[in-house]
């Protein structure tokens, strides 16, 4: 018996959780959360500077590849200076405090939860970085580059820093218990509604309605749309913090709202127009991540068939109600895709959450109804709360940016020429 117990013991700390309890880190949970970091700035870098690249016209390719690689640098510098702090520091229920400015008191033993905090910070990070570059599609080819990169750095510390303490970092929406598993309200919502008060401050594109400007590289377009695809693995499923059932159940509704928003637009462009294109199907499909990122660590497979399909065709609608009704010039369908896509989505949080999983597990009846009343309450103050703030700050910033770099737009000239050209004196294609 008592060399059985030996042999026991053993075993137990060879077992690689076991190697860490002493000192609190899980090493699977550390592992899944620096790939899923990985993944979240993948999206970004390359992803989604090479799906907007290829949506507009050649002249202006580099333009937007350099707008997301500035933002990227540009926001880890300040994220690291102080927005981690102002975001995730304790602070109050509004924003968070300076304790962690430059990360001070962060060591490489230093914890959040069971994974290290430096690696929590750089998670985050990754997602600070890619909601200011979902704007680019707002402005594309007629802002300013010196006008790009103060906009995008006060946007980043006076809206969306915010609204992540407000939600994540322990702030008023947080303690309402508003539903926002991987960025419906913070990311979304918030780049969608910024990207439209943008695209109404500077005016449509020259040519806008009257000339056609079709994308100019659609094998880029979806070279980066499934690089999206890919990297919102690590986007909603990282946002579990852990290696567990939440992740995979996370992934997978992930992908089957991806999917399901694909396939409805494609079917509804190919009854409409006879065809279906290229550009709708990875637009769909991105309707359907950005639309089921604030459920999907609370709904089961039914519910996310459900969310794909009405962010495919909600989401087309809009688009189509943005660009040829409104005649709004939101360049790359920012708004109507992840603005329309983040208010649907973090409503259908409330109304389709559920705590058994299964295939008919969510439809809001398993936490019970009376519950989800209650939480779609607080899904609609979420949503209204950070429309009005962002809307409100973003036009605010953009008055200001314009002040400080004397207009926000290029000129006529400059804007027909190209922005490769005018701002970066590099061409795209020399061939």
């Amino acid at each position: 018996m008592h060399s059985s117990i030996k042999n026991l013991l053993l075993c137990t700390l060879l077992l690689p959780g076991a190697a860490f309890a002493e000192d609190g880190l899980s090493g699977s949970n550390t592992a899944w959360i620096l790939t899923s970091t990985a993944l979240v700035l993948f999206m970004t870098l390359p992803g989604l500077a090479l799906f907007y690249g290829g949506l507009v016209r050649t002249k202006n390719v580099l333009s937007v590849l350099m707008q997301c690689f500035a933002i990227g640098g540009i926001v880890t510098i300040l994220w690291l200076v102080v927005g981690y702090s102002l975001a995730f520091g304790e602070g109050n229920a509004w924003i968070g405090d300076f304790s962690r400015v430059f990360m001070s008191g962060v060591g490489k033993e230093t914890l959040s939860g069971d994974i290290p905090e430096a690696l929590f910070m750089l998670f985050q990070m990754t997602f600070a970085i890619i909601t200011p570059a979902l704007i680019i599609g707002g402005f594309a080819e007629r802002m300013k580059f010196s006008s790009m990169v103060i906009f995008s750095a006060l946007w980043l510390l006076a809206v969306y820093v915010p609204v992540t303490h407000w939600v994540w970092g322990g702030g008023w929406l947080g303690e309402m218990g508003l539903y926002d598993f991987a960025g419906g309200t913070v990311v979304h919502i918030t780049a969608g509604v910024a990207a439209l008060v943008a695209a109404l401050v500077l005016g449509p594109r020259r040519g806008f309605g009257t000339t056609a400007m079709p994308p100019h590289n659609m094998t880029m377009t979806v070279t980066g749309a499934g690089m999206l695809w890919v990297g919102w693995f690590g986007f909603n499923g990282g946002s579990a913090l852990a290696a567990n059932g939440d992740a995979a159940m996370a992934m997978l509704v992930t992908h089957i709202s991806a999917a399901t928003g694909a396939m409805t637009w494609m079917l509804i462009e190919w009854i409409k127009y006879g065809k279906p294109s290229v550009l709708g199907v990875v637009t769909g499909m991105v309707a359907g991540l950005g639309t089921i990122t604030p459920a999907s660590g609370f709904v089961g497979p039914g519910g996310a068939l459900i969310i794909g399909l009405l962010a495919g065709s909600i989401c087309y609608f809009a688009t189509i109600t943005l660009k040829q009704k409104l005649k709004i010039d939101d360049s790359l369908d920012v708004f109507p895709v992840h603005g329309v896509g983040g208010i649907l989505g973090t409503f259908l949080a409330g109304v389709f959450s559920a705590t058994s999983l299964g295939v008919f597990s969510g439809f809001g009846f398993a936490d019970g109804i009376e519950t989800m009343g209650g939480q779609v309450s607080v899904q609609l103050v979420g949503i209204a709360a950070t429309v009005l703030f962002t809307a409100v700050m973003t036009w605010v910033l953009l008055k200001v940016t314009s002040i400080l770099t004397s207009g926000l737009r290029v000129t006529e000239e400059q804007e027909v020429q190209g922005l490769d050209i005018h701002m970066h004196e590099e061409r795209g294609y020399d061939l």
